[in-house]
């Protein structure tokens, strides 16, 4: 229960008039890979450990455009729809690669989707990509377009020798909405739990965030995600043990991990979906490509809760149910385990080179 007493009050359940669920899904994953041994290696001559054993980087070719329509030709694959019938593109990131010119609008011209649509970037710090989804449901679920792309993609930022540098990582997953029955999962319910807490920010003009140390746990991530995931399953009437799998924000394995048991979710639920490991914080794609993790192996009727967390601060809980459909679309494109599986392990300085971290 919250101070003011909303978690109680089924009107704050965001649930649409009509039944809005994904169509299709993809997720993209930057070949190269950066052990944390490497960043320890470099920084503390291989003292104090690392938080994940490696982490995706983005190469010399690729940022958060080029690998956010890799991910939605995979969502598009699996929907098999003519992207023409795509109604609003949006690219949900925290390192757009420009400062002044839409991802979105690159991204929906890359697949064939404009020139009639609606385009536009989000922010959120990590839950930009979850944000576009809500926003996604409300437009297809009040019947002003049939189906819209939410992306959330980014590329590792982090201060050299900082503790982000070991898990800030690149990649993302892309889902194309639609109506329910067309949809290979579909969303049940959602909620949203926000506060101003001073946990992660980065100034204009700043190449690399800060963090509030001691923000970033219980008054920022915890708070947020326990306090969202509480209240969805309160409004919807559920118990952990009712969902078959939870996919939970990622900044590092053990957040999520000690969020799912403080919830009462066991390992067996966020197994599948705990990527950041082998993958590292993909920021604002991190549930999300949990999420395309699922349901590359869920199977219909499997429940699904999903929260995200952005710093700043806020966090968006749905719950999701797999239909019958996800058997005959998620062949049609390559699975979340195919990119973690395609890897190429760089050293700390291919990394510096490749990020642009060596500055004039």
């Amino acid at each position: 229960m919250s101070q003011n007493g909303l978690y109680s009050n089924p009107s704050n359940l965001m649930r649409p008039d009509r039944e809005v669920g994904i169509v299709g899904y993809g997720a993209y994953i930057p070949r190269y890979r950066l052990p944390g041994a490497e960043v320890a290696r470099v920084w503390t001559n291989g003292l104090g450990g690392s938080p994940i054993i490696e982490k995706a980087v983005a190469g010399l070719d690729e940022d958060v455009t080029t690998m956010s329509v890799e991910a939605a030709r995979n969502a598009l694959a699996r929907a098999a729809i003519d992207a023409q019938l795509i109604r609003a593109v949006w690219v949900g990131s925290e390192s757009h690669p420009y400062a002044v010119k839409p991802t979105s609008t690159i991204v929906a011209e890359s697949i064939g989707a404009s020139p009639n649509i609606q385009a536009a970037d989000w922010e959120f710090a990590c839950k930009a990509g979850t944000e576009a989804v809500q926003a996604s449901i409300g437009m297809i679920g009040s019947g002003m377009v049939a189906y819209t792309l939410s992306i959330g993609m980014d590329t590792a930022q982090g201060r050299p020798g900082d503790a982000l540098e070991y898990t800030a990582a690149s990649g993302g997953a892309a889902f194309l909405l639609g109506p329910a029955n067309e949809s290979c999962a579909v969303y049940q319910g959602s909620y949203s739990f926000v506060t101003d807490t001073p946990d992660f920010w980065r100034r204009p003009g700043e190449t690399y965030p800060s963090h509030g140390d001691r923000f970033t746990g219980e008054p920022a991530y915890f708070n947020h995600v326990i306090s969202a995931a509480q209240a969805l399953l309160d409004m919807m009437g559920t118990r952990p043990s009712d969902y078959t799998y939870a996919v939970f924000h990622q900044p590092n394995v053990k957040f999520p991990s000690r969020a799912a048991e403080m919830l009462g979710f066991n390992e067996a639920q966020i197994k599948d979906g705990l990527l950041a490991g082998v993958v590292g914080n993909v920021y604002s794609g991190s549930c999300m490509l949990g999420l395309t993790a699922i349901l590359d192996v869920a199977k219909p009727g499997d429940r699904i809760l999903m929260v995200s967390y952005g710093s700043g601060a806020g966090s968006d809980a749905f719950d999701i149910r797999v239909t019958e459909r996800i058997n005959a679309v998620r062949h049609r494109a390559p699975s979340t385990r195919d990119y973690i599986n395609r890897r190429t392990q760089i050293d700390y300085a291919t990394y510096c080179r490749y990020r642009g971290k060596l500055k004039e």
